[in-house]
């Protein structure tokens, strides 16, 4: 009894320390089973990082083209009729006929407002017996005066009353004119000031009238501009309201001073408008075109990156490697000038013919392989106008 009780204890703790050897067994396969597959995914990894490439950047190109451009000085300026005026009645009275619709064009001449001359019409007949009858005395005077029977006096007081007579009915025909407002000018009248049956008093207005053909176009230049600024030289006119439309005049005037406060002086060129689409008082942008033309290097403006270092494109290069032809990306540091539309001069940092990533530059850095969609690419005009989509 004493010999089995003694063995039974340990067995138990013989089978103890298997349990826990197996354990330890199962434990240590266990991690070494997660080691093998966490290196082995490591080298998966890092094999596929050496053999990873970059995908290339899809960029819109475009050459660089050489171009001839006139040099020109561009302002923003204001239409100006070139006749303008506030028709205004000059004598009072009542408004008996109204001849113009607001807004309409008129020609010189054409009875605008007529008003009431009921009462210089009566004072007109009266006035025109009483020259028929100093005619007459006249006559009768100067007979009376061959024959000797009246003195130098009377003939000269019935001449004077015939003057006087002929007189008075000339000056009520000139009051009874003034009560018809004429157009004094071709042109577009405005907004009618007056209804039928106003009252009006003696510089009531009526309505603005402008000229049409041609039209001013005002604005203003920096100092510098003198020094090439002529009477005679071509100027062009584009405005919001017709973005698809531009006008060629000529500069016509040139300011006799120079503003002291801001330097500049003012200009006015002469336009055409025989369709009258342009309208005193609209905005519009003027370039004066300088007659002197040079050969300039352009590029979409959209094609540069700006920078406080250095103004910079991308130039795209052919390369070929292992039997494929790979578009490479380099970035060039340009020197800029003269901006016009979507296109700007470069001085310096590409020639002529060259291919360059006219967007999509943001993303690139030098070196970096490109894919050209130029299907995508934006168009880019000397005179860009805005469309809706």
């Amino acid at each position: 009894m004493d010999i089995a009780a003694g063995t039974q204890p340990r067995t138990i703790l013989l089978n103890r320390r298997r349990i826990w050897i197996i354990a330890i067994v199962l434990l240590l396969l266990v991690v070494v089973a997660l080691v093998a597959t966490k290196g082995s995914q490591f080298a998966a990894m890092m094999n596929a990082g050496k053999s990873f490439v970059i995908p290339p950047e899809s960029v819109t190109s475009a050459k660089v083209e050489q171009k001839e451009w006139q040099a020109s000085s561009a302002a923003v300026g204001s239409l100006v009729a070139v006749r303008s005026v506030t028709l205004a009645s000059e004598v009072p009275g009542m408004v008996r006929e109204i001849g113009f619709d607001s807004g309409t064009f008129v020609r010189k001449g054409a009875m605008l407002v007529k008003l009431d001359t009921s009462t210089e019409d009566a004072q007109l007949a009266a006035a025109r017996a009483d020259e028929e009858l100093a005619r007459a005395n006249l006559a009768r005077a100067r007979t009376l005066r061959e024959a000797k029977s009246n003195s130098p006096a009377d003939l000269d007081a019935a001449n004077a009353r015939s003057k006087q007579a002929a007189a008075n009915v000339v000056a009520l025909q000139a009051t009874i004119a003034k009560k018809t407002i004429r157009a004094p000018f071709d042109g577009r009248i405005g907004i009618r000031q007056v209804e039928l049956g106003q009252v009006l008093a003696s510089g009531t207005a009526i309505a603005s009238l402008q000229s049409v053909n041609p039209i001013y176009a005002e604005f203003w230049l920096p100092q510098q501009a003198l020094a090439e600024l002529r009477l005679g030289m071509q100027a062009r006119l584009h405005t919001d309201v017709f973005p698809d439309a531009s006008w060629d005049g000529l500069v016509t005037t040139v300011n006799s001073e120079v503003d002291v406060s801001t330097r500049n002086v003012r200009v006015r060129a002469t336009f055409a408008n025989a369709d009258g689409r342009l309208r005193a008082g609209m905005f519009a942008n003027v370039e004066v075109l300088s007659p002197d033309k040079r050969q300039v290097l352009v590029i979409p403006s959209t094609a540069v990156l700006y920078a406080p270092y250095g103004d910079s494109v991308f130039s795209i290069e052919e390369k070929k490697e292992n039997g494929n032809t790979q578009l490479i990306a380099h970035q060039k540091f340009v020197r800029l000038g003269e901006r016009r539309g979507d296109l700007v001069v470069v001085s310096s940092g590409v020639v002529a013919g060259e291919t360059i990533v006219s967007s999509g530059a943001f993303k690139l850095r030098n070196g970096s392989t490109v894919v050209v969609r130029n299907d995508l690419a934006p168009t880019a005009e000397l005179t860009p106008n805005a469309v809706d989509r």
